[in-house]
């Protein structure tokens, strides 16, 4: 077996609970225009993460717009076809994963990477590196910390690693931590290896029945522990081993898909109420409920423009703007540009608003959002959360 570990007990305990936390979450039912809107998010917030672990200069913020189809100005089109082209990759392998012919091979793995890559030819997209020796090296220090397998290496050790995923029969959470480490050590192109290789981990779990997004990436969660994420990979020690025991990374993957589960499960529990509370803003002043739409983004100190608005709305340009302006003269949002540079805001009267509607009383506008996402944490922690399992510490 390539880059072997031993299934501790340790790593066992956290199946089980990810087991017991999928099915309970399957049988979650959630409002359909919130469910449409958080997936947005949580895939907005994947995408930034791990391409601004490679390199790519994007804001989670300006993600969510280049993903709803708009095209941040400030965004140069060498990042924004990067931004597209990993969407377009998690879209690839979840099309394949559902394939009743699928099997983990070379097809799969070099497609998915022509995607990540955006397709470009020059950078190597879509190919093996089987003519180059490549180095990791720390961007920080500029120091080689790893040295990967020779060029003429790689092609077999891939089709090793593609036969491994395709024949072992791990559950799904130790198949993903598998193929992560070894498309890591492996180091099979030019470019594109992280972003590849934690697609391919959420391939992984997506296979094996963990479709909600609160487990087939771990990007966000990655982005937010950078130092422990690459602490995993010591284990591979300082150059490529065919039998570096990998156990410690398998430890630490399926840890962090625990924890990132709990974490997001108590994020939405809290986030939906708050979904409703905006949703009953727009109520309150005569308006639709897709309202809610622009409220949301502001109230989490987010900008929206009427373009934006319009791709998650899909409402025309005057009903947009009616929509917004009317939110303006309500207090809910509030302005500031003039006619396609205009961009929208909080209102000094959102924050209030909400609170009321939630029960929770709050001192000042600029402590109102923190207050109010605390408030709702301290309630569902106390009450156990929404299907009893027992709230245990997120880091």
């Amino acid at each position: 077996m390539m880059l072997p570990f031993t299934e501790t007990d340790e790593i066992r305990g956290l199946v089980e609970e990810l087991d017991a936390w999928k099915d309970l979450l399957d049988v979650r039912v959630l409002p359909r225009t919130w469910e449409g809107r958080l997936r947005r998010d949580l895939e907005a917030e994947a995408v930034a993460a791990s391409t601004r672990m490679e390199g790519v200069n994007v804001t989670v913020d300006e993600v969510r717009r280049i993903l709803a189809g708009d095209q941040p100005p400030e965004v140069e089109p060498h990042d924004r076809e990067l931004v597209e082209g990993y969407r377009d990759a998690m879209n690839f392998v979840i099309r394949q994963a559902d394939d009743p012919a699928f099997s983990w091979d070379r097809g799969l793995i070099v497609g998915l990477h022509d995607r990540v890559l955006a397709g470009r030819y020059d950078q190597g997209a879509g190919r093996l590196r089987t003519d180059r020796q490549v180095w990791v090296t720390n961007r920080a220090t500029g120091e080689e910390v790893y040295l990967p397998p020779p060029a003429e290496q790689v092609d077999s050790l891939v089709e090793e690693a593609v036969t491994q995923m395709q024949e072992a029969g791990f559950h799904s959470a130790v198949a993903a931590a598998c193929i992560h480490v070894v498309i890591a050590a492996i180091h099979p192109f030019t470019d594109g290896h992280g972003r590849s290789a934690r697609i391919l981990a959420s391939l992984a779990m997506y296979r094996g029945g963990f479709k909600r997004r609160e487990f087939t990436s771990l990007e966000e969660w990655w982005g937010r522990h950078l130092q422990d994420y690459y602490g995993l990979f010591a284990c591979l020690g300082s150059a490529f081993d065919h039998d570096a025991d990998v156990t410690p990374f398998v430890h630490g993957h399926v840890d962090a898909q625990v924890r990132q589960v709990r974490a997001l499960d108590l994020r939405i529990n809290t986030e939906q109420q708050i979904w409703m509370a905006v949703e009953e803003a727009a109520e309150d002043v005569g308006m639709d409920r897709r309202l809610a739409n622009a409220l949301w983004d502001a109230f989490f100190g987010r900008d929206v423009t009427a373009g934006y608005y319009r791709s998650l709305t899909d409402v025309s340009p005057a009903t947009a703007t009616k929509d917004l302006t009317t939110a303006v003269a309500a207090g809910l949002l509030a302005s500031e540009g003039e006619r396609r540079g205009r961009r929208y805001f909080a209102g000094e009267r959102l924050f209030g608003t909400v609170a009321n509607t939630l029960f929770i009383e709050i001192e000042t506008a600029s402590s109102a959002q923190d207050r109010i996402i605390t408030e709702l944490g301290r309630r569902l922690t106390m009450s156990g959360g929404a299907f009893g399992l027992p709230r245990r510490p997120v880091s």
